[in-house]
């Protein structure tokens, strides 16, 4: 899995600790810096265009300072937040914020590759403790908004999943970019009830029975019907998925299983495959998850924290096939972040 790596906004009033900061990031392997600026109006600016999956900021700056424009790229684009201030008294104030480390800036003279060598590792062993991940960046994009490099989504879901799924979709806006392909292990005779659900429990999208046959369009989710795989069967020209549906023998003693649609989707949009894995019991899902990894393409399981049953997406931590791990309340922020749809 190469070129795996975190992208950066550094913001900070003095040029001198920004060329020191982006020296040390540069010379990481698994960090990508994407722009370096002077104040907190420029860096909410660059969160916006760049998302980031970092911003390490000053407080103490012109125009807006490092907490308050914090606050909002915590809230508004999911980047993590990391303040390195010489104002030792504002820890708390950083934490509230949203900060997942503050660090004591110390004196000019003291900035040594050394400390800020330790500095970026302990930045790493906290993105990791909150399930954030280094991700492909063989595509970047030039301005956000227009910007996707994700043409499906992918969702597997089993005990508590409809609650749990609904959670995500509810939070995805009217104009979500992408393709939704769902697979739930559900009970014969209720995925028509489900739909019915769904459709009202989440207004902002289009839920439908997937067909065999039918091509899939953004901002509309396909949940696959009981007792039939669903798959992803080729691309259009226009780049979406053609869905194919099948009465192949169950896998796992299930049908649908999270894997056929998982594994199909890695192999055909690789790199542009984005995957969510949500509370369920036993292992489906995993397979399918390491698949897409391996081809590039990223995935998010639920937390611990808030699965009804930390079954499927456990399994796939074991076996490194989860990019990112998060509560199922963050899940949605974070994939209008990678898609390109924050302030869409």
């Amino acid at each position: 899995m190469e070129n795996l790596k975190y992208t950066v906004v550094i913001a900070d009033d003095s040029a001198i600790i920004r060329g020191l900061l982006e020296k040390a990031f540069k010379s990481e392997s698994d960090f990508e810096v994407k722009e370096t600026v002077s104040n907190g109006r420029k860096l909410l600016d660059a969160a916006k265009l760049h998302a980031p999956d970092l911003v390490v900021s000053d407080i103490d700056m012109p125009e807006m300072d490092g907490l308050e424009a914090g606050r909002m790229i915590v809230s508004e684009v999911g980047s993590a937040l990391v303040i390195f201030s010489e104002e030792k008294g504002m820890k708390a104030q950083a934490l509230d914020a949203g900060a997942i480390l503050f660090e004591v800036k110390p004196v000019l003279s003291e900035l040594r590759n050394e400390m800020l060598k330790s500095f970026i590792a302990r930045i790493r062993e906290k993105l990791l403790k909150n399930g954030i991940r280094p991700h492909r960046r063989d595509v970047e994009p030039e301005k956000h908004e227009s910007f996707s490099s994700y043409k499906i989504l992918c969702i597997g879901a089993s005990t508590g999943g409809p609650t749990a799924v609904q959670t995500v979709l509810s939070k995805l806006g009217k104009n979500f970019s992408l393709p939704i392909v769902y697979v739930q292990h559900l009970d014969v005779g209720a995925d028509v009830k489900m739909v019915n659900w769904f459709n009202s429990s989440c207004p902002n999208v289009s839920v439908e029975l997937a067909k065999d046959g039918q091509e899939a369009y953004r901002g509309h989710v396909y949940l696959a019907p009981a007792e039939r795989h669903l798959v992803i069967g080729s691309i259009s020209p226009s780049g979406n998925p053609i869905l194919k549906l099948s009465d192949e023998p169950e896998e796992r003693f299930l049908r649908p299983a999270v894997n056929k649609l998982f594994r199909s989707a890695a192999k055909l949009y690789g790199s542009s495959c984005l995957a969510i894995l949500m509370t369920g019991m036993g292992r489906d899902g995993a397979d399918g998850c390491q698949m897409i990894v391996e081809n590039g393409g990223h995935t998010i399981v639920e937390d611990k924290s808030t699965c009804a049953v930390f079954g499927m997406p456990a399994a796939a931590i074991e076996q490194n096939a989860a990019n990112e791990i998060l509560p199922r309340d963050k899940i949605a922020r974070r994939i209008l972040t990678l898609t390109g749809n924050v302030g869409v």
